[in-house]
């Protein structure tokens, strides 16, 4: 009587052969998230409930708890860390564990745990540009508020210009002194311009601020050229005599 052998070679290989395809399988991979972040991907389904983790950030000599799932990232802790301090996602840098970690490193994978401590530093290239960027900013200012001086001075200096301008087309003479003193206000305005660093915007008002006082000074130019020919205005009074002798006057006596 024959009897049925198993063949045992081939099961061992079977086994080894999905032992081997399952270490694939637990290799870690990378995954796009919605949010554009780079995270590692997760096979499979968790089989626990996933839990919430109060995490003890330091950030300098301030003191964070924020609440987050473990299964989230470093890099959506720091989403969470910038509405605490202000930082943006790419000027944190996160430490656990003497280490600094990734953005796209989840949690629980790198043995993080329930009011576990990180620390969070600011990126050192980072202060810099700030540092530089608000002095930038600064500059814009300053020159904005230098621009909006000139701008009020020039409102005047046009109202001015306007009034000499009806004054000379009805033929009413204006005193050259005025209309020389006026140009030469304008003039110091477009050397305060000229004077101005601007960038930007407050680079485009600066250029039509210049505009501005540019026609002013040409619009005096043409109308000294018209007052010239605008004959003064001679006011003659007639006397009138009056006699002041005194006049005969015929009396009639009554009985």
């Amino acid at each position: 009587m024959m009897k049925k052998r198993l063949n045992v070679y081939d099961g061992s290989s079977s086994r080894r052969e999905t032992t081997s395809s399952e270490m694939k399988e637990e290799k870690s991979e990378w995954e796009m998230r919605p949010g554009g972040m780079l995270v590692q991907k997760r096979i499979g389904k968790p089989e626990a409930p996933v839990a919430n983790l109060r995490l003890r950030i330091g950030y300098g000599a301030l003191r964070h708890d924020i609440y987050v799932s473990s299964t989230a990232t470093f890099g959506e802790v720091k989403k969470l860390m910038s509405d605490e301090t202000g930082l943006k996602v790419e000027e944190q840098r996160l430490i656990y564990r003497g280490k600094e970690r990734e953005n796209g490193e989840y949690l629980d994978v790198c043995g993080v745990k329930d009011k576990s401590k990180l620390v969070l530093i600011q990126d050192a290239s980072s202060i810099e540009r700030r540092f530089i960027q608000m002095r930038i900013n600064a500059k814009i200012q300053t020159a904005n508020r230098a621009i909006n001086n000139v701008c009020l001075e020039l409102d005047q200096l046009e109202e001015q210009v306007s009034v000499i301008e009806k004054s000379i087309s009805n033929a009413v003479k204006v005193p050259d002194v005025q209309i020389v003193t006026l140009i030469e206000m304008l003039m110091r305005q477009a050397i305060k311009l000229e004077s101005i660093s601007a960038q930007g915007d407050a680079s485009t008002q600066k250029i039509l601020q210049g505009k501005r006082v540019q026609k002013c000074v040409e619009t005096l130019d043409m109308l000294k050229t018209s007052n010239a020919t605008v004959k003064p205005v001679v006011v003659t009074t007639k006397w009138e005599i009056i006699d002041h002798s005194p006049s005969t006057t015929n009396w009639e006596l009554f009985d």
